[in-house]
């Protein structure tokens, strides 16, 4: 099972169209590796049974002209998947089962691929570990007791375990691509407004947004393909001409300018972090890639800025989880005592914490303090990528300021949690799409991951970018399937 397990997606679709393996074959041998693994917890909700009758469905009739042949995939549940529980890491939604399916999931369906099951995320997306999920902290295949990174912690671990040759996960601040840096995978934070947000539990709505996790930038690239789209139940969904962009993947990125931004150059940063920065910059060299110096002058105030934006919309969205019209109801003596016990026991410590604050930069007399300076400032960030990129064709920059940290070890100090966040939310705030490749390990054989942020809707110069990086850095991740039971 492990020699199916261990490939790609790219050559999983490939055996599955030539018949040298079967969807059966191939969902079997995830299922089986997924229930070995319950020490991950990667998984909220199975649904391995109903996928090997798909998949036995699928080989009857094959159509082998879909991009996702008979694929197994697992993914993250913050998405709506119709008739199949979709709680978001939360007590609130434990037994919220949708009608309908988000517009992301039934792309991927649309193209043959195959539900697994539903995997673990920090609850409502809130968090940089997975360790505010209602269903418990995941660990990170890498060695145990570490975090997966978040909030797609279980995607990421998923992905880097093989319990998925694929997955989903969704972007606020760096939430796809800080697991990916933490589990050695690769990671794509597409421009906002690219893939539907329909059907994914909200956030921060102008920030939130789907993207891949995949084991290499090319089956990150055939993903992508496939989530794409416009959508006119999204009103943020932008109609714009896609690219195939798997098939149009070149590893020739000969003259392309890559700017590195000084200010990305944090006090603190440890010296790991650096020379992996400075081995990036020489891997887009051999590439043939120009290294331009450049000025983000602004990124010193995109850590609070994100976490004024953020929480203010998720105060607002979340107004709707009042025991009322779906999700937990706790029992209370009036309407109001009914109101405040079920949004304080449904509702997990972080995401009360951010409740807390979105609802106070947004209330009478702070607004303008917080709220609307922080949207000013927003826009001030966005334009230092415009000016930017008026010299250069991308930037690269660390993924993270740190490799995978210990589980615990954050848990008790949020300001030091955010601050994982600190290279990500700049692109978020801007709309840009950024990808996280492997690039190298620490000391203690964590893998450590490089950023690569692009124009708006140019995933594919960023996806062409890594693409010949990977080939060169030539990353194999460290780990001995130790969770396996």
């Amino acid at each position: 099972m492990s020699d199916i397990t261990s490939q790609s997606l790219t050559s999983l679709v490939k055996n599955i169209k030539e018949k040298k393996l079967s969807s059966e074959d191939v969902t079997k041998a995830f299922v089986e590796r997924s229930e070995k693994s319950k020490e991950l917890n990667s998984y909220i909700s199975e649904d391995f049974s109903n996928a090997i009758d798909k998949a036995k469905k699928f080989d009857e009739k094959p159509n082998l002209d879909l991009k996702l042949p008979g694929i197994p995939m697992a993914v993250k549940d913050l998405f709506c998947t119709k008739d199949i529980r979709t709680t978001a890491g939360s007590k609130i939604l434990e037994n919220f089962v949708p009608t309908y399916e988000s517009t992301v999931t039934q792309n991927i369906w649309n193209e043959g691929a195959i539900l697994l099951g539903k995997l673990n995320c920090d609850e409502f997306a809130m968090g940089s570990s997975n360790e505010t999920s209602f269903y418990g902290n995941v660990q990170n295949p890498i060695d145990k007791g570490l975090v997966p990174g978040g909030s797609s912690g279980g995607s990421a671990a998923a992905v880097s375990g093989q319990l998925t040759p694929i997955t989903i996960g969704t972007d606020t601040g760096g939430s796809i691509r800080q697991p990916a840096s933490f589990t050695g995978t690769v990671g794509l934070k597409p421009t906002y407004g690219s893939c539907s947000r329909y059907g994914i539990v909200a956030f921060a709505s102008s920030l939130d947004q789907a993207g891949p996790m995949a084991q290499n930038v090319e089956d990150c690239a055939l993903l992508q393909e496939v989530i794409s789209s416009y959508d006119n139940k999204d009103s943020t969904s932008i109609d714009f001409k896609r690219n195939q962009y798997s098939k149009d993947l070149t590893k020739n990125i000969k003259g392309k300018k890559i700017g590195i931004p000084k200010e990305y150059r944090v006090e603190g940063m440890p010296k790991e972090i650096e020379e992996l920065w400075q081995k990036g910059i020489a891997y887009a060299k051999d590439c043939g890639a120009e290294i331009v110096d450049i000025s983000l002058p602004h990124t010193s105030y995109a850590l609070p800025t994100y976490y004024i934006v953020a929480p203010a919309e998720a105060s607002s969205n979340l107004a709707r989880y009042d025991g009322v019209k779906y999700g937990f109801r706790a029992k209370g003596e009036n309407l109001i005592d009914m109101y405040e016990k079920t949004r304080s026991e449904g509702f997990g410590a972080e995401v009360q914490r951010r409740i807390m604050i979105g609802t106070y930069v947004l209330s009478s007399g702070y607004y303008d303090a917080y709220y609307l300076k922080a949207q000013k400032v927003r826009k001030l960030i966005k334009n230092d990528f415009d000016e930017a990129y008026k010299k250069v064709d991308a930037i690269l920059t660390p993924s993270t300021p740190s490799s995978a940290f210990k589980i615990g070890e954050k848990k008790d100090d949020p300001v030091s949690m955010y601050l994982n966040d600190i290279f990500t939310v700049p692109v978020n705030l801007a709309g840009l799409p950024a990808i996280s490749i492997p690039a190298g390990h620490d000391a203690a054989g964590y893998p450590l991951g490089l950023q690569i942020i692009g124009k708006a809707f140019k995933e594919q110069e960023i996806l062409n970018l890594a693409y010949a990086m990977e080939d060169k850095i030539n990353f194999k991740n460290k780990f001995s399937d130790w969770w396996i039971k």
